[in-house]
Protein backbone atom coordinates (compact mmCIF):
# COMPACT_ATOMS: atom_id res chain seq x y z
CA UNK A 1 0.00 0.00 0.00
CA UNK A 2 0.99 3.49 -0.63
CA UNK A 3 2.47 4.97 2.44
CA UNK A 4 0.34 8.03 1.70
CA UNK A 5 -2.75 6.12 1.69
CA UNK A 6 -1.93 4.47 4.62
CA UNK A 7 -1.32 7.32 6.61
CA UNK A 8 -4.83 8.62 4.80
CA UNK A 9 -6.86 5.88 6.72
CA UNK A 10 -4.80 5.68 10.11
CA UNK A 11 -5.96 9.64 10.55
CA UNK A 12 -9.36 8.56 9.39
CA UNK A 13 -9.61 6.21 11.66
CA UNK A 14 -7.68 8.01 14.52
CA UNK A 15 -10.61 10.59 14.09
CA UNK A 16 -13.23 8.37 14.97
CA UNK A 17 -11.30 7.22 17.64
CA UNK A 18 -11.05 10.69 19.29
CA UNK A 19 -14.49 11.73 18.51
CA UNK A 20 -15.49 9.39 20.37
CA UNK A 21 -13.47 9.53 23.54
CA UNK A 22 -13.57 13.41 23.54
CA UNK A 23 -17.90 12.46 23.78
CA UNK A 24 -17.54 10.03 26.53
CA UNK A 25 -14.87 12.14 28.49
CA UNK A 26 -17.68 14.99 28.28
CA UNK A 27 -20.55 13.75 27.74
CA UNK A 28 -20.26 12.09 30.66
CA UNK A 29 -19.87 14.60 33.08
CA UNK A 30 -22.48 15.94 31.61
CA UNK A 31 -25.00 13.62 31.40
CA UNK A 32 -25.08 12.92 35.19
CA UNK A 33 -24.67 16.36 36.01
CA UNK A 34 -27.24 17.93 33.93
CA UNK A 35 -30.83 17.57 35.62
CA UNK A 36 -29.50 15.51 39.07
CA UNK A 37 -30.36 17.17 42.05
CA UNK A 38 -27.59 18.39 44.38
CA UNK A 39 -25.87 15.54 45.94
CA UNK A 40 -26.26 15.56 49.84
CA UNK A 41 -23.01 13.93 51.81
CA UNK A 42 -22.77 13.20 55.29
CA UNK A 43 -21.07 16.12 56.71
CA UNK A 44 -18.16 13.33 58.52
CA UNK A 45 -16.88 13.04 54.48
CA UNK A 46 -16.07 16.90 53.75
CA UNK A 47 -14.40 18.05 57.54
CA UNK A 48 -12.01 16.78 59.95
CA UNK A 49 -12.86 17.24 63.58
CA UNK A 50 -9.88 19.87 64.89
CA UNK A 51 -7.46 17.63 66.98
CA UNK A 52 -8.67 14.40 65.09
CA UNK A 53 -4.98 13.58 62.92
CA UNK A 54 -2.49 11.45 61.53
CA UNK A 55 1.19 11.49 61.82
CA UNK A 56 4.06 11.03 60.00
CA UNK A 57 6.47 8.51 60.45
CA UNK A 58 9.68 7.52 58.50
CA UNK A 59 12.90 5.34 58.78
CA UNK A 60 15.72 3.94 56.96
CA UNK A 61 16.20 0.03 57.01
CA UNK A 62 17.90 -2.90 55.09
CA UNK A 63 15.97 -5.64 52.68
CA UNK A 64 17.30 -9.03 51.94
CA UNK A 65 16.32 -12.09 50.24
CA UNK A 66 16.45 -10.31 46.48
CA UNK A 67 17.80 -12.25 43.66
CA UNK A 68 21.05 -10.18 42.46
CA UNK A 69 18.66 -7.15 42.11
CA UNK A 70 19.85 -5.11 45.44
CA UNK A 71 22.03 -2.16 45.58
CA UNK A 72 25.60 -2.14 44.56
CA UNK A 73 26.93 1.04 45.60
CA UNK A 74 29.25 1.53 49.19
CA UNK A 75 25.89 3.13 50.95
CA UNK A 76 24.47 -0.46 50.79
CA UNK A 77 27.34 -1.87 51.97
CA UNK A 78 28.21 0.26 54.82
CA UNK A 79 24.79 -0.14 55.94
CA UNK A 80 24.75 -4.15 55.55
CA UNK A 81 28.57 -3.93 57.94
CA UNK A 82 26.37 -2.15 60.47
CA UNK A 83 23.83 -4.74 60.66
CA UNK A 84 26.54 -7.41 60.60
CA UNK A 85 27.76 -5.88 63.57
CA UNK A 86 24.82 -4.93 65.61
CA UNK A 87 24.15 -8.87 65.67
CA UNK A 88 27.89 -9.66 67.18
CA UNK A 89 29.53 -10.37 63.98
CA UNK A 90 33.15 -9.19 63.28
CA UNK A 91 32.94 -6.91 59.73
CA UNK A 92 36.18 -5.96 57.69
CA UNK A 93 36.92 -2.14 58.48
CA UNK A 94 38.52 -1.62 55.42
CA UNK A 95 35.10 -3.10 53.74
CA UNK A 96 32.72 -0.56 55.78
CA UNK A 97 34.97 2.28 54.37
CA UNK A 98 34.81 1.56 51.30
CA UNK A 99 38.78 1.16 51.14
CA UNK A 100 38.78 -2.36 49.27
CA UNK A 101 36.47 -3.28 46.73
CA UNK A 102 36.48 -7.50 46.49
CA UNK A 103 34.28 -8.74 44.70
CA UNK A 104 33.50 -11.34 46.77
CA UNK A 105 32.26 -9.60 49.69
CA UNK A 106 30.08 -8.00 47.41
CA UNK A 107 26.08 -8.36 48.08
CA UNK A 108 23.74 -8.06 45.22
CA UNK A 109 20.63 -9.33 47.78
CA UNK A 110 20.36 -6.59 49.90
CA UNK A 111 18.86 -2.80 49.33
CA UNK A 112 19.05 -0.03 51.63
CA UNK A 113 15.14 1.38 51.99
CA UNK A 114 13.65 4.09 53.12
CA UNK A 115 10.41 3.13 55.25
CA UNK A 116 7.25 5.39 55.49
CA UNK A 117 4.07 5.25 57.51
CA UNK A 118 0.93 7.39 58.61
CA UNK A 119 0.48 6.01 62.49
CA UNK A 120 -3.93 6.98 62.74
CA UNK A 121 -5.03 9.63 64.87
CA UNK A 122 -6.08 7.12 67.39
CA UNK A 123 -3.93 4.14 67.50
CA UNK A 124 -2.91 1.93 71.11
CA UNK A 125 -0.13 0.16 71.67
CA UNK A 126 -0.38 -3.38 69.36
CA UNK A 127 -1.98 -2.09 66.95
CA UNK A 128 -1.02 -2.66 63.30
CA UNK A 129 -0.85 -0.45 60.16
CA UNK A 130 0.28 -0.88 56.73
CA UNK A 131 3.86 0.61 55.54
CA UNK A 132 5.89 1.74 52.24
CA UNK A 133 9.31 0.53 51.62
CA UNK A 134 10.84 2.71 48.49
CA UNK A 135 15.04 2.05 47.43
CA UNK A 136 17.28 4.75 48.45
CA UNK A 137 20.38 3.04 46.57
CA UNK A 138 20.64 1.68 43.27
CA UNK A 139 19.03 -1.21 43.58
CA UNK A 140 16.65 -2.57 40.31
CA UNK A 141 14.05 -4.66 41.93
CA UNK A 142 12.37 -5.03 45.49
CA UNK A 143 10.95 -8.19 44.48
CA UNK A 144 10.61 -10.75 47.02
CA UNK A 145 12.33 -9.20 48.97
CA UNK A 146 11.96 -9.32 53.34
CA UNK A 147 12.40 -5.67 55.21
CA UNK A 148 14.91 -6.14 58.49
CA UNK A 149 13.65 -4.89 61.44
CA UNK A 150 13.26 -1.00 61.26
CA UNK A 151 12.08 1.31 63.54
CA UNK A 152 9.89 4.15 62.90
CA UNK A 153 10.66 7.98 63.95
CA UNK A 154 8.32 10.82 64.07
CA UNK A 155 9.42 14.60 63.47
CA UNK A 156 10.37 14.44 66.99
CA UNK A 157 12.88 11.63 66.87
CA UNK A 158 11.12 9.61 69.09
CA UNK A 159 10.25 5.86 67.89
CA UNK A 160 6.93 5.41 67.58
CA UNK A 161 6.58 1.98 65.44
CA UNK A 162 8.74 -0.74 64.30
CA UNK A 163 8.07 -2.29 60.93
CA UNK A 164 9.08 -5.69 59.33
CA UNK A 165 7.51 -8.55 57.11
CA UNK A 166 7.71 -9.42 53.31
CA UNK A 167 7.09 -6.99 50.84
CA UNK A 168 4.88 -7.07 48.20
CA UNK A 169 4.93 -4.56 44.64
CA UNK A 170 2.47 -3.90 42.10
CA UNK A 171 5.09 -4.74 39.11
CA UNK A 172 7.75 -6.62 37.35
CA UNK A 173 10.75 -7.05 35.97
CA UNK A 174 11.94 -9.94 33.71
CA UNK A 175 15.63 -9.29 31.44
CA UNK A 176 18.03 -11.14 29.31
CA UNK A 177 20.72 -10.04 27.58
CA UNK A 178 19.36 -7.81 24.85
CA UNK A 179 15.76 -6.86 26.06
CA UNK A 180 14.10 -6.29 29.33
CA UNK A 181 10.27 -6.59 30.03
CA UNK A 182 8.74 -4.02 33.07
CA UNK A 183 5.58 -3.27 34.20
CA UNK A 184 4.85 -0.97 36.88
CA UNK A 185 7.80 0.43 39.46
CA UNK A 186 9.57 -2.39 41.16
CA UNK A 187 11.82 -0.23 43.29
CA UNK A 188 8.41 0.98 45.64
CA UNK A 189 6.26 -1.47 47.58
CA UNK A 190 4.11 -1.84 50.72
CA UNK A 191 4.37 -4.65 53.39
CA UNK A 192 0.48 -5.19 54.75
CA UNK A 193 0.33 -4.56 58.50
CA UNK A 194 4.18 -5.00 58.73
CA UNK A 195 4.19 -2.24 61.89
CA UNK A 196 3.20 -2.51 64.98
CA UNK A 197 2.65 0.66 67.32
CA UNK A 198 5.02 0.59 70.40
CA UNK A 199 4.15 4.50 71.49
CA UNK A 200 1.00 5.79 71.47
CA UNK A 201 0.86 9.82 70.62
CA UNK A 202 -0.68 12.20 73.63
CA UNK A 203 -3.16 14.43 72.35
CA UNK A 204 -5.55 16.75 74.59
CA UNK A 205 -9.13 15.60 74.71
CA UNK A 206 -11.72 16.19 72.41
CA UNK A 207 -14.70 18.70 73.70
CA UNK A 208 -12.80 19.31 76.62
CA UNK A 209 -13.68 22.94 77.35
CA UNK A 210 -17.32 22.00 75.47
CA UNK A 211 -16.58 23.41 72.29
CA UNK A 212 -15.77 20.99 69.07
CA UNK A 213 -14.63 22.44 65.89
CA UNK A 214 -15.31 20.87 61.73
CA UNK A 215 -12.60 21.90 59.55
CA UNK A 216 -13.83 21.61 55.84
CA UNK A 217 -11.43 19.96 53.41
CA UNK A 218 -12.44 22.49 50.42
CA UNK A 219 -12.98 25.93 52.45
CA UNK A 220 -16.23 27.76 51.50
CA UNK A 221 -18.38 30.27 52.57
CA UNK A 222 -21.21 28.27 50.79
CA UNK A 223 -20.85 24.72 52.05
CA UNK A 224 -19.87 26.51 56.07
CA UNK A 225 -23.45 28.00 55.88
CA UNK A 226 -25.04 25.07 54.86
CA UNK A 227 -23.29 22.61 56.89
CA UNK A 228 -24.25 25.70 60.34
CA UNK A 229 -27.87 25.57 59.24
CA UNK A 230 -27.85 21.60 58.51
CA UNK A 231 -26.58 21.29 62.24
CA UNK A 232 -28.71 24.21 64.01
CA UNK A 233 -31.58 22.23 62.13
CA UNK A 234 -31.27 19.44 64.29
CA UNK A 235 -29.55 21.08 67.49
CA UNK A 236 -30.71 24.80 67.46
CA UNK A 237 -28.16 27.02 68.58
CA UNK A 238 -25.48 25.02 68.41
CA UNK A 239 -23.18 25.65 65.55
CA UNK A 240 -21.59 28.79 64.37
CA UNK A 241 -19.90 29.50 61.19
CA UNK A 242 -16.28 31.20 62.05
CA UNK A 243 -15.05 30.86 58.98
CA UNK A 244 -14.77 29.49 55.26
CA UNK A 245 -13.26 26.44 56.55
CA UNK A 246 -14.00 26.02 60.34
CA UNK A 247 -17.33 25.49 62.27
CA UNK A 248 -17.85 25.72 65.86
CA UNK A 249 -20.22 23.57 68.17
CA UNK A 250 -20.93 24.00 72.02
CA UNK A 251 -21.84 20.97 73.30
CA UNK A 252 -25.23 20.60 74.79
CA UNK A 253 -25.19 20.33 78.59
CA UNK A 254 -26.65 16.74 78.40
CA UNK A 255 -24.06 15.92 75.72
CA UNK A 256 -20.94 16.38 77.39
CA UNK A 257 -21.12 13.08 79.18
CA UNK A 258 -20.97 11.81 75.65
CA UNK A 259 -18.69 13.60 73.43
CA UNK A 260 -18.57 10.98 71.26
CA UNK A 261 -21.85 10.43 70.77
CA UNK A 262 -22.31 13.81 70.39
CA UNK A 263 -19.56 14.09 67.33
CA UNK A 264 -20.86 10.52 65.21
CA UNK A 265 -24.43 12.29 65.23
CA UNK A 266 -23.70 15.38 64.17
CA UNK A 267 -20.99 13.81 61.60
CA UNK A 268 -24.39 11.55 60.34
CA UNK A 269 -25.95 14.59 59.42
CA UNK A 270 -26.24 15.50 55.83
CA UNK A 271 -25.35 18.54 53.57
CA UNK A 272 -25.18 19.14 50.18
CA UNK A 273 -22.14 21.05 49.66
CA UNK A 274 -20.94 23.81 47.16
CA UNK A 275 -18.71 22.79 44.31
CA UNK A 276 -16.61 25.36 42.65
CA UNK A 277 -17.08 25.72 38.73
CA UNK A 278 -13.29 24.25 38.01
CA UNK A 279 -11.95 22.31 34.82
CA UNK A 280 -8.91 19.88 35.35
CA UNK A 281 -7.01 18.34 32.24
CA UNK A 282 -4.29 16.03 32.63
CA UNK A 283 -2.29 16.32 29.65
CA UNK A 284 -0.33 13.42 30.14
CA UNK A 285 -3.21 10.82 30.39
CA UNK A 286 -5.76 12.89 28.08
CA UNK A 287 -8.13 13.12 31.01
CA UNK A 288 -10.89 16.28 31.45
CA UNK A 289 -13.18 16.76 33.97
CA UNK A 290 -15.08 19.41 34.11
CA UNK A 291 -17.79 20.41 36.75
CA UNK A 292 -21.48 20.95 36.50
CA UNK A 293 -21.11 24.50 37.59
CA UNK A 294 -18.95 25.22 34.23
CA UNK A 295 -20.49 28.03 32.48
CA UNK A 296 -19.33 29.62 29.10
CA UNK A 297 -20.52 33.24 27.44
CA UNK A 298 -21.05 33.95 23.99
CA UNK A 299 -18.42 32.35 21.68
CA UNK A 300 -17.30 31.23 18.50
CA UNK A 301 -15.12 28.36 18.69
CA UNK A 302 -13.42 26.85 15.34
CA UNK A 303 -10.40 23.80 15.27
CA UNK A 304 -8.13 23.40 12.11
CA UNK A 305 -4.86 21.35 11.50
CA UNK A 306 -2.66 22.07 9.10
CA UNK A 307 -0.83 18.42 7.88
CA UNK A 308 2.03 18.31 5.91
CA UNK A 309 3.35 15.07 4.00
CA UNK A 310 6.47 14.21 2.67
CA UNK A 311 8.09 11.53 1.35
CA UNK A 312 11.18 10.41 -0.42
CA UNK A 313 11.24 8.37 -4.21
CA UNK A 314 14.89 8.54 -4.77
CA UNK A 315 15.71 7.49 -8.91
CA UNK A 316 18.15 5.67 -10.57
CA UNK A 317 19.52 7.56 -13.37
CA UNK A 318 22.37 5.29 -15.33
CA UNK A 319 24.20 6.45 -18.83
CA UNK A 320 23.40 5.72 -22.28
CA UNK A 321 24.68 2.39 -23.51
CA UNK A 322 28.44 2.81 -24.83
CA UNK A 323 28.75 5.96 -23.04
CA UNK A 324 32.27 6.78 -22.16
CA UNK A 325 31.92 9.27 -19.60
CA UNK A 326 28.60 8.21 -17.99
CA UNK A 327 28.10 7.31 -14.52
CA UNK A 328 25.20 5.78 -12.25
CA UNK A 329 23.97 7.97 -9.66
CA UNK A 330 21.10 8.18 -7.31
CA UNK A 331 18.68 11.44 -8.30
CA UNK A 332 16.82 12.67 -4.85
CA UNK A 333 13.03 12.83 -5.58
CA UNK A 334 10.83 14.93 -3.29
CA UNK A 335 6.79 14.61 -2.83
CA UNK A 336 5.32 17.30 -0.72
CA UNK A 337 1.11 17.47 -0.04
CA UNK A 338 -0.12 20.14 2.73
CA UNK A 339 -3.25 19.04 3.61
CA UNK A 340 -5.79 22.27 5.67
CA UNK A 341 -9.05 21.03 7.78
CA UNK A 342 -11.58 23.00 7.02
CA UNK A 343 -13.72 22.89 10.31
CA UNK A 344 -17.43 24.82 11.08
CA UNK A 345 -17.08 27.77 13.15
CA UNK A 346 -19.43 26.64 16.43
CA UNK A 347 -21.17 28.90 18.49
CA UNK A 348 -22.50 28.90 22.39
CA UNK A 349 -24.70 30.70 23.66
CA UNK A 350 -24.41 32.52 27.09
CA UNK A 351 -26.48 29.81 28.69
CA UNK A 352 -23.88 26.99 27.30
CA UNK A 353 -23.77 24.37 29.60
CA UNK A 354 -20.99 21.59 30.00
CA UNK A 355 -23.36 19.31 27.23
CA UNK A 356 -23.89 21.96 24.81
CA UNK A 357 -19.43 22.08 25.43
CA UNK A 358 -19.54 18.51 24.55
CA UNK A 359 -21.16 18.92 21.66
CA UNK A 360 -19.49 21.88 20.19
CA UNK A 361 -16.25 19.97 21.12
CA UNK A 362 -17.12 16.82 19.64
CA UNK A 363 -18.55 18.33 15.98
CA UNK A 364 -15.19 19.75 15.75
CA UNK A 365 -13.43 16.94 16.13
CA UNK A 366 -11.00 17.74 18.88
CA UNK A 367 -8.64 14.71 20.62
CA UNK A 368 -8.29 14.95 24.46
CA UNK A 369 -5.04 16.41 24.26
CA UNK A 370 -6.58 19.50 22.08
CA UNK A 371 -8.85 20.02 24.82
CA UNK A 372 -5.44 21.57 27.18
CA UNK A 373 -5.12 24.36 24.28
CA UNK A 374 -9.10 24.69 23.56
CA UNK A 375 -9.72 25.59 27.38
CA UNK A 376 -7.00 27.75 27.86
CA UNK A 377 -7.99 29.99 24.76
CA UNK A 378 -11.37 30.11 25.97
CA UNK A 379 -10.02 31.21 29.68
CA UNK A 380 -7.50 33.59 28.20
CA UNK A 381 -10.66 35.29 26.16
CA UNK A 382 -12.47 35.78 29.31
CA UNK A 383 -15.23 33.16 27.49
CA UNK A 384 -14.92 30.18 30.22
CA UNK A 385 -16.40 31.40 34.19
CA UNK A 386 -14.31 28.49 36.10
CA UNK A 387 -11.18 27.49 36.88
CA UNK A 388 -9.09 26.18 35.07
CA UNK A 389 -6.08 23.57 36.63
CA UNK A 390 -3.54 22.07 34.00
CA UNK A 391 -2.29 18.38 35.91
Amino acid sequence: MNPIRRWKNLRAWSKRFARGTVCCVLLVAAGGLAAAAPLEVRIKDITDVDGVRTDKLTGMGLVTGLTGTGGRNPTTRQVLMTLVQKFGQRADPTLRLGIRDDAKEKSENTSVVIVTAELPAFARRGSRMDVLVSALDDASSLQGGQLVLTPLEGVDGEVYAVASGPITIGGFTFSGQAATVQRNFTTTGRVANGATVEKEVCRPKIGHDGRVRFLLREPDFETSRRITEAINATLPGVATSLDPGAVELLVPADQVADINGFIGRVGGLRVAPDVRARVVINERTGTVVVGDNVRLSRVAITHANLSVITGESPVVSQPAPFAERGRTVVVPRTELKVTEERKPINVLDDTATVGDLARALNALGVTPRDLSSIFQMLKESGALHAELELK
